[in-house]
């Protein structure tokens, strides 16, 4: 495959396709955290003319399609929309894998399983491949799901996993095979800045659904656990959430989960919109780009919403919904033996040495190599992981580290 848009149209179980990459005039793919899907839409030249067919394409014949940029696979699903009009367009809609988790119905029962295991049962049920799926620590005792589509049991799944664990994962397509993935193994080592890349930005804050104050409650109503944040209260008075945690939990991890819902709902909310960015085909939903505003004091990084990228000849540009990544501590991890491990914490201003930094904890080879040595900040950590810490440069005229780094790599 060569520079730039690459379409490949085939009937579904067929080995090879046909590329139509001279008609499309416009592309746009898309996704949105919690969401399954990634979606594709195709706007094709639908006359015949000089050196050119029409696509041939017809959904009911079941046609599927593979989306290339600059050589590499972004998309593979199956055109579920078509429609043609006086224009002489041709207007489809494709879907990745994930539709088949949303899409599809049935009665789900577990007990003492994980989300592993839901998401592994589900995808079994309905023939979805699965290409990977990370390991998720917490035992749900009961779930049942009646007459409900697999990704609400995959999603619940999930939700119990984080409200218990504090870890997050979401579910993505990626070249015929549905993956099941940690969170913050994706932060990426992307800068979108008003000097380079951000034309057009939008940026609110909101305390509408702020709480100063978490209760746990037993079913019979009797408080198990209770945290507020007394500062909090004194600038807005007492917004109180009640919860029932599960059963199971001991009163330790009762105390730990109402401190971690405490420190997640306590934060306001802070959300940025950017239009027209120049485009970057790693920057998608559930990941986390690091944005640089000085007119409103941003020098952070952001988790990614919602993406559209919208390719149209050599121009690649997209719009971006993002929410701020709390710095705040993640869940208590086991103590390192080592004592040097134990003081570093997130929002430490560390001196990296330089070197290396992956996109992901989990990497297998660097994105970037010889960088020089600086300041930067531990803004996440993944503790156990291959490359634990992620930094972030405090002076990039003297280190553009911005990824995951190793033990022993700053000090």
């Amino acid at each position: 495959m060569g520079k730039g848009i690459s379409l490949l149209v085939m009937k579904s179980g067929a080995s090879s396709g046909t590329d139509i990459s001279g008609l499309v005039e416009t592309i746009t793919w898309s996704g949105r955290r919690g969401s399954p899907t990634r979606t594709l839409q195709v706007s094709l030249i639908d006359d015949d003319g000089y050196k050119h067919a029409r696509s041939g394409v017809d959904i009911e014949s079941g046609y599927q399609c593979i989306f290339s940029y600059d050589g590499a696979e972004l998309f593979r699903g199956i055109f579920l929309r078509q429609s043609q009009s006086h224009t002489k367009t041709m207007e489809f809609k494709a879907y990745d894998l994930g539709i088949y988790l949303s899409n599809n119905k049935d009665t789900f029962v577990y007990e003492n399983k994980t989300a592993t295991d839901v998401f592994k049962d589900v995808c079994s049920r309905f023939g979805i491949p699965v290409g990977g799926a990370a390991s998720t620590s917490y035992t749900i005792p009961d779930l049942t799901k009646k007459k409900t589509t697999g990704w609400d049991a995959i999603a619940d799944a999930l939700s119990l996993d984080y409200e218990n664990t504090g870890t997050k994962h979401y579910v993505f397509s990626d070249k015929g095979q549905l993956y099941l993935k940690k969170r913050l193994e994706n932060v990426l080592q992307w800068v979108l800045d008003v000097d380079t890349n951000i034309t057009s930005y939008k940026y609110s804050k909101s305390i509408e659904n702020l709480k100063t104050r978490i209760k746990l409650l037993s079913k019979e109503g009797t408080v198990l656990a209770q945290e507020q944040d007394t500062a909090l209260e004194k600038l807005y008075g007492i917004f109180q959430d009640v919860d029932t945690p599960d059963e199971s939990l001991s009163n330790a991890q009762i105390k730990s989960l109402a401190k971690s819902l405490l420190s997640e709902k306590k934060t306001p909310e802070r959300n940025l919109i950017l239009n027209n960015v120049l485009g970057v085909t790693d920057v998608i939903s559930g990941v986390g780009v690091f944005i640089k505003i000085p007119h409103l004091g941003l020098n952070k990084t952001f988790y990614v919403d919602s993406d559209s990228h919208t390719f149209k000849g050599n121009l690649h540009t997209m719009s971006l919904e993002l929410n701020l990544i709390s710095e705040a501590s993640p869940p208590e991890e086991p103590k390192q033996e080592d004592e040097a491990k134990k003081d570093y914490k997130v929002g430490d201003v560390v001196q990296f040495h330089g070197g290396k930094h992956y996109v992901a904890s989990t990497a297998s080879s660097p994105a970037s190599t010889n960088l020089g040595a600086g300041p930067a900040k531990i803004t996440l950590t993944n503790k156990g992981s291959a490359h634990p810490w992620h930094l972030v440069t405090e002076d990039w005229g003297k280190t553009h580290v911005w990824g995951w780094v190793d033990d022993g790599s700053f000090s």
